[in-house]
């Protein structure tokens, strides 16, 4: 056997082997990517607990509130999005527009909406200090993040 078709073989099967690893190891790595990407828009922070004793003043209830990041560069409509509990009560955004790498904070009292905080317009509680679920909906009613809290405290699910 002569030495460049040695040669030749080495290289067809150096390049075989390659491609099938490039074949394999490229979507395990999409795959990481995209379980690692962040929501568009996320549930960056809540509390639940107002600070101090529960008296339902309208200063604890705008204590208690929810947190929501664009992660993006581009404003957000969340028009007809909602904010909702384990128990159902539910919270609609009305001609709300997020803007990029922005946050805005959802209170659960009365007060006047502006671009950072919103207000719920409530006279009680709605978040369970203990545990709870914030789920997060577009306007079709795709879940788009949730918070969970209380059982496995902290757990962030998509």
């Amino acid at each position: 056997m002569s030495a460049s078709v040695s040669a030749r073989r080495v290289a067809a099967t150096v390049l075989a082997a390659g491609a099938v690893v490039s074949a394999v190891a490229l979507p395990a790595s999409a795959h990481d990517n995209d379980r690692h990407r962040q929501p568009r828009v996320e549930i960056s922070a809540v509390q639940a607990d107002s600070p101090g004793r529960d008296t339902r003043t309208n200063r604890s209830l705008n204590a208690e509130w929810v947190e929501l990041t664009n992660n993006n560069r581009r404003a957000v409509n969340l028009d007809g999005w909602t904010l909702r509990d384990e128990d159902g009560h539910r919270y609609r955004f009305d001609d709300v527009r997020l803007a990029g790498r922005a946050t805005v904070r959802i209170h659960t009292g009365i007060g006047r909406d502006t671009r950072t905080d919103l207000y719920q317009d409530r006279r009680n509680y709605v978040w369970d200090n203990r545990s709870d679920t914030a789920t997060l909906r577009d306007d079709r009613g795709r879940t788009v993040d949730t918070e969970t809290w209380g059982r496995g405290w902290g757990h962030h699910r998509r």
